[in-house]
């Protein structure tokens, strides 16, 4: 259901129900929590890659899954709700970078997966689509995530047409970061994540969360808010660390 594998600090969630198109259903959802947690407490992940089995991201959500929650009742519906949104948000908010590895087609919550990520590196033959006003539904619990790649406007549109669009446009509306030819999808993602790999694992913590800071903060607080956390870093071990190591041109000790 979910396949973990670690490696040289990068943690590999890999959503395995290939028969399925590595559909979303509460189970899988709940694992993927899981998974979360327990990377976010391991000091030795210093990144995380969420993938899918086979030739398909994500189909999104599990249509039977759909079914249950419809006849659960309205308490249960909405609890269910709540639930798989935090997960959406945990990866938003986890405190390692998150990189998808979009190896092949996305579907609604499929696509909001990966637009919760920090970085999205997709295969050129991925091909993406919001289709749940075709099923009588909205993509409610992805949109804060979509929209925050995409915008509003555009958003908008592709919410409401459910239409098909491929790598291309995905990358040239920010939806995701990087499209390569499938053959140099893992090199590529193995690239990003050695990248991320040289910075303190403190400050990309502290920069994933000064986006959200930012961008949810009163504009009179913004200069408070990022001073203060400047101050703090600079005078952080990690901080000391990483401009003793340039000083001295050496790498810093969690680049080693």
């Amino acid at each position: 259901m979910l396949r973990v594998d670690r490696l040289d600090g990068v943690a590999t969630l890999t959503l395995d129900r290939p028969e399925v198109g590595n559909a979303l259903d509460d189970a899988l959802v709940a694992r993927l929590g899981e998974a979360l947690v327990a990377c976010a407490a391991e000091p030795a992940v210093r990144v995380v890659v969420v993938t899918g089995a086979g030739r398909v991201f994500s189909a999104g959500a599990d249509l039977n899954w759909m079914r249950r929650m419809r006849d659960a009742g309205p308490q249960a519906n909405l609890d269910d709700a709540r639930r798989t949104q935090a997960v959406f948000a945990a990866v938003a908010e986890l405190p390692r970078p998150v990189v998808a590895r979009v190896n092949g087609p996305a579907r609604g919550g499929g696509v909001g997966l990966l637009a919760a990520a920090d970085v999205v590196v997709a295969s050129s033959e991925a091909h993406f689509a919001f289709s749940e006003v075709r099923l009588g539904i909205a993509p409610a619990m992805i949109a804060p995530f979509v929209i925050a790649r995409v915008g509003a406007a555009r958003a908008r549109r592709l919410f409401c047409t459910g239409e098909t669009f491929g790598a291309a446009d995905a990358l040239a509306w920010g939806l995701v970061d990087r499209v390569v030819a499938p053959a140099e999808l893992d090199a590529a993602v193995a690239g990003v994540a050695g990248d991320l790999k040289k910075g303190g694992p403190t400050a990309i913590a502290a920069a994933k969360k000064l986006v959200r800071d930012v961008t949810a903060a009163d504009p009179a607080a913004v200069p408070a808010l990022t001073c203060e956390l400047i101050a703090r870093l600079r005078a952080s071990e990690e901080g000391e660390e990483g401009m003793a190591a340039f000083l001295e041109k050496r790498p810093p000790h969690w680049a080693r």
